[in-house]
């Protein structure tokens, strides 16, 4: 199934490395005017010198109205995909309400405001779009540790619905996907303990974790038209873990 991008602009959040470069790497090759934005430059212009045609864009998401001036400096945006992500990892009851905010300020708000401001340019065009959440299986089972990290995500899930019920009338599609473990750096962070992994993966069926490429495929088909009428889903990428 060939998936071709051509006259779309195509926005990455999050893309100065791990899955959100993969995807804007995967978006340029599909024709989309892609744009990476991230708050490493050193990451964009590594990503840019890789991929030239690829626009980059040095902003910190946290940095809720800067991102919007940022955004809206872009012109139209046709594909949103909300990448950008952290966790802070450490137990319940010791855990910092610094830690806490700073995973919600990423995670949540930022993708609120951000998907705002597109969301509204494509209301205003009148020509529809495609709007992709990178969420997470965590959303939905507790894991020791993440109590900022799952709750972030659930509320994610939640606002792709909310989004999906409301922008549907404007022919914006909405959707997330909700891997397990990826192996990107973020993964090595909080799993990289074998005592640690080694029980989630006794319980994936098929014995592995999510590769990136996994998740750049699903986000490139929900994008795209062959996906027409899909929104206000969560696409669980998991290896059969949640038959359990």
């Amino acid at each position: 199934m060939e998936i071709q991008f051509s006259g779309k602009r195509a926005l990455v959040t999050g893309a100065g490395k791990g899955i959100g470069r993969a995807i804007a790497k995967k978006l340029a090759e599909c024709g989309a005017e892609t744009i990476a934005l991230s708050r490493t430059k050193a990451d964009l212009d590594n990503l840019q010198k890789e991929v030239p045609q690829i626009l980059t864009v040095q902003c910190d998401v946290v940095d809720y109205e800067a991102t919007r001036k940022a955004i809206l400096d872009l012109g139209p945006i046709h594909l949103l995909v909300n990448n950008a992500g952290i966790s802070r990892i450490g137990n319940f009851l010791d855990f910092p309400m610094k830690d806490f905010e700073d995973v919600y300020n990423v995670n949540t708000k930022a993708l609120f405001n951000i998907s705002q401001v597109v969301a509204k340019g494509m209301v205003e065009r009148g020509q529809g779009g495609s709007i992709v959440n990178i969420s997470s299986v965590a959303s939905s089972r507790a894991l020791d540790d993440h109590i900022a990290y799952c709750s972030s995500k659930a509320a994610v899930d939640s606002m792709t619905k909310v989004m999906a019920l409301e922008l549907g009338k404007h022919k914006i599609r909405v959707n997330s996907v909700n891997p397990t473990v990826t192996w990107t750096d973020m993964a090595v962070y909080a799993w990289s303990d074998p005592a640690k992994s080694a029980p989630m993966l006794a319980k994936i069926p098929m014995g592995k974790f999510v590769e990136v490429e996994d998740v750049v495929n699903t986000v490139l088909f929900l994008l795209s038209d062959k996906s027409a009428m899909t929104s206000g889903q969560h696409i669980v990428l998991d290896g059969g873990l949640s038959v359990w």
